[in-house]
């Protein structure tokens, strides 16, 4: 039992998210040889192969498990019980009735789901079957992936991709380095750079690696793809050597070698326990509005189902308390029926109304959603105007399920970098100690050279000045990850930049750093190359400088800064470390401070991206005591990352201050006008940032989410420092709700101008004390709310300096609100993911920053700017079909069964069915699917430039309008009436009867034999057209496939009576529809009645569409009047300003509800 727990406690931590102190790891031993005698002993452990697996079933238990997966909806279930109970007790109608639909869903959905999961077994033995390199006995073996085991040694050459994840071992090039791009993983296409282990590097042939004797510790497997904690011990003789191994030693599977001939390294995660295979891992489900909306209808009507069979088996033994009407005189009861317990016999009479009214409940409205969702996606994917011809992408869907939620968003989250900006950096300038240097300055039209080409501001630098310039220069160039990617020019020969800069360029996987060192070059420092642990700079002299690399302090977005420890070729020995301004002010000790601040607020006024520049000059004393904290934290398996951050902490501190630089990342193009389109369409636009507040601020004017008339509400650290929180929030919830006060008194007009237009900017810090406030203010309690009522009232908001986890926070708070809205966040970066995930809605931008973003979204698009279509057109059409379909197949149902309830008053509550068995099974899966699927898939109601040019459109369909209860319940009286025209109507026809000569029964109105099958096939035959009519009638985008597939519904129905009751099938035990169908249509005024009866029925529904589109039209309504012909011909003479001058004239004589 223990060993059961332990085993459970191993799986929870292994793959519950975000598990950070788990202490579990694994052993390794390379090339399978067992550490020497004397050494640790380790319990090797048994590894899976190397088999991906992501297909769901097998061929044995295809048919269980898809079936328990269906029969686990309610629906599915629902229906099962209801066929059950027709196969046990003997019920009104066929089994059939009830089966033949379910099997018909069941179906269609295996086949689809087994057909998807084929194509996934096909994938996975494609890769699996892939020949693979290991080294054996000092030979290259050639083996299939599948059959790799962890502590391989593989061979792997340029080009290939890795076949497991690997711990690299040595390569083909001197220094141990190789070249990889991990486009596959995380979208990022630059080249980064990773270590071999340094006792193993100067291994190069099959005999030399087979003969390295080690072990490995590490991590059992976890799905984050940038971390990793290990160490390696290496065995020479007698004694052991142990190195830390990090993520720079982690090669991934589905990664790509690159620019490196070969490497060897070892297998130490396999198959299904790859990071990459633990990223398939599904995400949490999310669910739509609409969605939700449809339960709530299903239950509604399962009651409305119980309540029928309640009072139709009560007044069944009501009317059977009379002994004369208990049963006719030539159907007697069976004396065992006599016998039966009342209750027992009560119980199965509601069960057999519940059969027989059970079609209420539309088994085949969730197909038709599914495949309404699942094709309707494909316009999203197939929109040409969604694509991105310099990327060459277009836009992704993820899940189909959330198509409609495009239709309902209120709140948008953004990203500001690569997502609201290009991501592209450029340099701009650099501050020294006050002194300002802009590269490539234009003097009489001219470009100076680049090694000349600066603006000294301020005075000339002195000597000592120019040194600490120099410093500066050098410090930018030596602090950063970048590689330089050298190209072969058309003669072999290969050069480097300071020989032939045509051919070689720099490659990071950080746009800034690019862009800092490309700016250093233009200032005379050019960055050339690492070699062997050598970073070497050409300065202004053309001398190649040459530094030793000894520690990297990689960034992380928690500290917000990177540092690297180098040592000059005079011995001494330097800290430069790189970072904002708000990590590195902090730790400096000198320097001019106040300067540079001054310039760095400037520059982020502006919209640049700023960074700060400092230094620590090392004693070797000192420098040992950095390489002992490192190597100690290195080493641990147990909290690395915590203690490798303390020891940044203690190492990054007495900085000097040296300068900032300033890179100016650009905004995307028409991000300003998808902003704008956002706000006219009601929805409200948070911009949440890491950036500092003066940055993003100026983002915000440019992109327009702040207009100049905007009034700032700031919530930031600068501002509690001076107040209290608890006044700060209370002054600003004063002044918006002041604000607020005088428009309910005047809500007039959005073009007065005092409607004071307000935007909020929150940082970090702040957002931290309002989230999580301090446990002895008595007054904090209600921070929350009073932060949600600013926000509220407030047409944007900034959240800057924010952490990943911030942003998921934000969004959250937002969902949980009381109005609950519906939220879609957008980002490009992994910094996104935690709130793309939070929301109801997540977008994916193909940004720079990996694809992180675009893997985890329910959505994916190349550039923020289409995101405009994809709510404002795609979204509203969505959501227009399918609440169109639910609402429909609710109102369809009720006009099906409710002529049922009331023929149950007619024929002594006997559970007759008013309809054949043929009738009752194929109405929902033939007569009347069709129409209803293509509608939702095609249906315009409004033409999509207009929707595109007038966003407000989309006001119209917000908050769920058109699948609220008030316009549920219109629909269902609607049904309710046509059910109730249909039924009595013929039943009115059929009220005076005669016999004739051969003893048949005749009606007398329309000459038609009266029988309960005649009665029945008239009323479907009403109900057929009606629905269908009803369609015909809400339908405003025709095509020749509307029309085909609507009046071909109805032909297939007149064909198929024809056959049904013309022919006498061998294979039926009863000929009740013979001859039926075309006995009624002989009649005359049965043709007239039928008219009759479906106008009648459709009247009301027109007559209140024409009157209320008369006195109380919506926005929709009023261009669905001016359009037609004149707007067809209007938008080919003149586009579609015509139309929207005179809609806009007439929104101008009527008030306006709200302040935009």
């Amino acid at each position: 039992m223990g060993m059961d727990f332990s085993t459970l406690r191993t799986l929870i931590s292994r793959y519950c998210a975000g598990e950070e102190n788990w202490v579990d790891s694994r052993t390794i031993y390379i090339g399978h040889k067992e550490p020497p005698p004397g050494t640790e002993a380790f319990i090797q452990q048994r590894f899976p192969d190397n088999r991906i697996v992501s297909s769901k079933y097998t061929f044995w238990n295809f048919i269980p498990k898809n079936l328990f997966e269906q029969f686990r909806r309610v629906a599915n279930f629902y229906f099962l019980i209801i066929f059950l109970v027709q196969l046990i007790i003997d019920t009104p109608t066929s089994p059939i009735t009830s089966g033949l639909p379910l099997f018909f869903v069941i179906t269609v959905t295996a086949i689809k789901q087994g057909y998807e999961d084929w194509l996934r077994h096909k994938a996975d033995n494609a890769v699996n079957r892939c020949p693979v390199h290991v080294v054996q006995h000092g030979k290259i073996v050639r083996k299939q992936s599948r059959k790799l085991r962890v502590g391989d040694v593989v061979l792997v050459k340029e080009d290939e991709s890795f076949p497991c994840d690997l711990v690299l071992l040595s390569t083909s090039r001197d220094d141990g380095t190789c070249y990889v791009t991990t486009a596959s993983l995380d979208g990022e296409s630059s080249h980064k750079t990773y270590y071999a282990v340094q006792d193993t590097k100067a291994y190069n042939t099959e005999k030399e690696v087979d003969a390295i004797h080690a072990t490995i510790e590490c991590e059992q497997p976890q799905p984050d793809l940038y971390k990793f904690v290990g160490r390696i011990n290496v065995y020479m003789g007698n004694e052991s050597v142990a190195r830390p191994l990090g993520s720079e030693n982690l090669l991934l599977r589905g990664a790509t070698l690159k620019n490196t001939s070969y490497i060897y390294a070892v297998a130490i995660y396999s198959g299904m326990e790859t990071k990459m295979a633990l990223n398939y891992q599904s995400k949490s489900q999310k669910r739509s509005a609409v969605e939700k909306s449809m339960n709530a209808y299903l239950l509604v009507y399962l009651c409305i189902l119980i309540s029928k069979a309640i009072i139709n088996t009560a007044l069944k033994y009501v009317w059977q308390a009379d002994p004369n009407r208990d049963e006719p005189w030539y159907n007697h009861r069976t004396e065992t029926e006599r016998q039966r317990h009342v209750l027992i016999r009560a119980f199965t009479d509601f069960l057999a109304f519940m059969v027989l009214f059970n079609y209420i409940i539309p088994v085949s409205m969730y197909v038709t959603v599914e495949m309404q969702k699942f094709l309707g996606s494909y316009f999203i994917m197939w929109d040409d105007e969604m694509m991105d011809e310099e990327l060459g992408e277009r836009a992704v869907v993820n899940t189909s399920d959330l198509n409609e939620e495009l239709g309902q968003v209120e709140y948008v989250f953004t990203d500001k970098t690569g997502t609201l900006t290009e991501n592209n950096m450029e340099f701009i300038e650099c501050c020294v100690d006050g002194h300002v240097y802009v590269p490539q300055v234009i003097c009489n039209g001219q470009v100076l050279p680049d090694a000349v080409g600066m603006d000294m501001i301020d005075t000339s630098p002195g000597p000592d000045a120019r040194e600490r310039e120099e410093l500066f220069f050098r410090a930018l160039c030596l602090c950063h990850t970048v590689q330089v990617k050298e190209e072969e020019t058309v003669d072999g020969i290969k050069h480097g930049i300071h020989q032939g800069k045509s051919t070689s360029f720099y490659i990071s996987s950080s746009p800034d750093e690019v862009a800092l060192v490309e700016g250093m070059k233009r200032l005379g420092f050019t960055y050339l190359r690492l070699k062997d642990g050598q970073m070497e700079i050409l300065n202004r002299e053309d001398e190649i400088e040459k530094f030793e690399l000894l520690e990297v302090l990689t960034f992380d977005s928690v500290r917000r800064r990177m540092s690297v420890i180098v040592k000059a070729n005079t011995g001494e020995l330097y800290l430069f470390c790189k970072g904002a301004d708000s990590s590195i002010f902090p730790r400096v000790v000198s320097g001019k401070v106040d300067q540079i601040r001054a310039r760095v607020e400037q520059n982020a006024v502006e919209g640049l991206r700023t960074l700060c520049v400092a230094y620590r000059h090392l004693s070797p004393e000192q420098y040992e005591e950095v390489c002992h904290l490192l190597s100690d934290a290195k080493l641990a398996l147990q909290d690395r990352d915590r203690r490798l951050a303390e020891a940044y902490d203690l190492i990054e501190k007495d900085l000097i201050l040296l300068g900032a630089t300033a890179v100016e990342d650009r905004l995307q193009e028409k991000a300003a006008d998808t902003i704008e389109s956002l706000h006219k369409a009601g929805m409200k636009v948070w911009v949440l940032t890491g950036d500092k507040m003066e940055t993003a601020a100026a983002t915000c004017y440019a992109s327009k989410l702040f207009r100049r008339s905007t009034q700032i509400l700031e919530l930031t650290t600068k501002r509690t420092e001076e107040q209290s929180l608890h006044d700060v929030l209370f002054d600003l919830s004063r002044t918006v709700l002041r604000q607020h006060g005088d428009m309910t008194r005047d809500t007039f007009s959005s073009f007065s101008g005092d409607c004071t237009d307000y935007g909020l900017i929150i940082d970090g810090a702040t957002l931290s004390a309002v989230m999580r406030p301090n446990q002895d203010d008595l007054n904090s309690g209600n921070y929350k709310e009073i932060f949600l009522e600013i926000c509220r009232n407030c047409s944007a908001v900034l959240c800057c300096r924010m952490a990943p986890l911030q942003k998921a926070q934000i969004v959250k708070l937002i969902k949980a609100s009381k109005e609950h809205p519906i939220t879609l966040a957008v980002g490009d970066g992994a910094n996104d993911v935690s709130m793309i995930l939070e929301a109801h809605v997540g977008i994916g931008i193909m940004g720079k920053e990996g694809r992180q973003a675009v893997r985890n979204s329910d959505y994916a698009v190349p550039k923020f700017k289409h995101l405009k279509k994809m709510l404002l057109v795609h979204g509203h059409y969505y959501y227009i079909r399918i609440s169109e379909l639910v609402q429909y197949f609710f109102y369809k149902n009720v006009c099906f069964i409710f002529p049922q309830f009331l023929y149950q008053f007619f024929c002594g509550f006997s559970q007759q069915p008013l309809y054949d068995t043929a009738y009752l099974t194929l109405y929902n899966i033939s007569f009347t699917s069709l129409p209803i699927l293509l509608y939702s898939l095609i249906e315009q109601h409004i033409n999509m430039d207009i929707l595109k040019k007038d966003p407000t459109l989309y006001r119209d369909i917000s908050k769920n309008s058109l699948l609220r209860w008030p316009i549920f319940i219109y629909w269902t009286i609607l049904g309710v009436y046509d059910a109730i025209v249909m039924f009595f109507g013929a039943y009115f026809l059929f009220d005076n009867t005669t016999f004739t000569s051969n003893g048949q029964l005749m009606t007398t109105n329309t000459q038609m034999m009266f029988g309960n099958w005649t009665f029945g096939t008239l009323v479907f035959t009403v109900l057929v057209f009606t629905v269908t009519f009803k369609l015909a009638l809400d339908t405003h985008y025709w095509t020749w496939i509307n029309h085909f597939v609507i009046w071909g519904s109805l032909i297939f129905f007149v064909v198929f009576s024809l056959l049904w009751g013309g022919i006498i099938w061998p294979f039926l035990n009863y000929q009740r529809m013979y001859y039926v169908f075309m006995q009624m249509l002989s009649s005359g005024p049965a043709w007239l009645s039928i008219i009759l009866l479906i106008t009648a029925s459709l009247l009301p529904d027109v007559l209140k569409k024409v009157i209320w589109r008369s006195l109380w039209p919506t926005t929709t309504e009023r261009i669905q009047r001016v359009s037609g012909r004149r707007f067809q011909r209007a938008l080919a003479l003149h586009g579609s300003d015509l139309l929207l001058d005179r809609i806009a004239v007439s929104e101008a004589r009527e008030p306006q509800h709200e302040c935009r």
